[in-house]
């Protein structure tokens, strides 16, 4: 759209008066001058990891003709460089985002860089967990101080690699309450932005990367009763879907709701992976100590999410969430109560099976109420995806499988008709 000629057209026209469109056209003036270029910053960001990575390989190439002297200055230089980009940044361009961005991204590699190859140099030993948690212990500073939020990015990344590296690549297993501490500090950072900018790009990718963290790692806490960690992942994902139906996340776009993406999808994926009676067969065999249970990690983490689950759902209950409700805002509390009757009979791989099914109708219907398509065909592919599942689990015969099948494909094709059809009788 081209302001300039909208607002010619419209003083010919008589709508607005010649003072009027040279207010609006400033108006636009400073906003664009003021606003930064998004794709600036992009390219500003990748131009420091390009740089950095560049630096590094032709360093790589020629490291063994080097004498330890040369090398250690060598090692410095990214560093140095780093820290003067971003001092001069303070001083003069500390309202320029691109310019934020890039000196940070490069300071935080040069830190990788200097540090890295000080222990190659000196053979200091160590290894990837502890370069890994002293690198981001090191650039965290720069969140607060350089005001980056790409740091911010790259420290989560690097956290959730931390525990992963100990949590499920280590054996034996070390204990991972060292990442929760190291999240904990990026948190200040994620609240600031989300009041001084609510709808920032920056904070998007904070509401993905911060939950997909969280979830990558639960699994880390789980060392003598693992089964009770599908009760801590639907507690989770139990409070990330009531967040998503929050009045501010409602208001956003699905692609920036991520809270709500995720809790609905990952709820279906265990319940789905739970409705396989592998589950429910182990579940039989462990010889739990009903003597008082100890204070291990898997139930304090799951009593944790489960308190604060129900608590979202005290806040969000009400007559017309009932109404709307797909199920999934329950799940938590009923496979609580699935778990107990699991440990005496497998019955509850039943009623998960059901459940799912249930969820699927619902979701259905909420997307006829919407007049949604998106919605009514999520609700049909988490019945195809049951179906799925089915079809490697049971003892059926190949034309009931192709019979049930041809059903849900029949499901398909008549409610996106009768949705195309409903929506074409409302537009005459």
């Amino acid at each position: 759209m081209n302001i300039s000629k909208d607002l010619k057209e419209l003083v010919e026209a008589n709508v607005i008066s010649e003072d009027i469109a040279g207010n609006i056209q400033a108006f636009y003036n400073k906003k664009e001058n003021t606003s930064p270029n998004k794709l600036f910053i992009v390219f500003g960001i990748l131009g420091a990891l390009l740089v950095g990575l560049g630096i590094i390989l032709i360093l790589a190439h020629n490291w063994d003709n080097l004498s330890r002297l040369t090398k250690t200055v060598i090692a410095f230089i990214p560093l140095v460089i780093g820290q003067l980009l971003c001092g001069f940044t303070l001083l003069k361009k500390n309202n320029n985002t691109t310019w934020i961005e890039s000196s940070s991204v490069f300071l935080f590699f040069g830190v990788g860089a200097s540090i890295s190859l000080i222990s190659q140099i000196y053979n200091i030993p160590g290894n990837i967990t502890s370069f890994t948690i002293t690198w981001m212990l090191l650039c965290l500073p720069l969140v607060y101080l350089m005001k980056s939020n790409s740091i911010g990015f790259l420290y989560i990344i690097g956290i959730t690699f931390y525990a992963c590296k100990i949590g499920y690549w280590t054996y034996p297993h070390v204990e991972t309450y060292v990442y929760w501490l190291l999240l904990l500090l990026i948190l200040p950072n994620y609240y600031l932005l989300y009041k001084k900018s609510p709808k920032s790009n920056f904070l998007v990718f904070y509401n993905w990367l911060i939950p997909l963290s969280i979830i990558i790692s639960l699994g880390t806490v789980a060392t003598y009763f693992e089964e009770i960690m599908f009760a801590a992942y639907l507690s989770i994902l139990g409070v990330y879907y009531l967040i998503g139906n929050s009045n501010y996340f409602k208001a956003q776009k699905l692609r920036n709701n991520s809270f709500l993406v995720l809790g609905s999808l990952g709820t279906i994926g265990v319940l789905l992976s739970l409705s396989f009676s592998w589950y429910w067969d182990d579940l039989l065999n462990i010889q739990f100590q009903y003597n008082g249970f100890k204070p291990y990690a898997e139930i304090i983490v799951t009593s944790i999410f489960s308190i604060i689950a129900f608590i979202l759902l005290l806040k969000q209950f009400r007559k017309e969430f009932i109404k709307k409700s797909t199920l999934i805002e329950f799940v938590f509390i009923l496979f609580i109560i699935l778990f107990l009757i699991g440990l005496k009979t497998s019955f509850p791989v039943i009623i998960i099976n059901l459940l799912v099914f249930l969820i699927g109708i619902l979701t259905i219907r909420e997307g006829a109420r919407k007049n949604h398509l998106g919605i009514l065909n999520y609700g049909l592919l988490i019945i195809t995806a049951l179906v799925i599942c089915r079809f490697f689990d049971t003892d059926l015969s190949f034309i009931i499988r192709g019979l049930l099948f041809i059903s849900v494909g029949v499901g398909f094709f008549i409610t996106n008709y009768w949705m195309l059809k409903k929506r074409k009788s409302n537009e005459k």
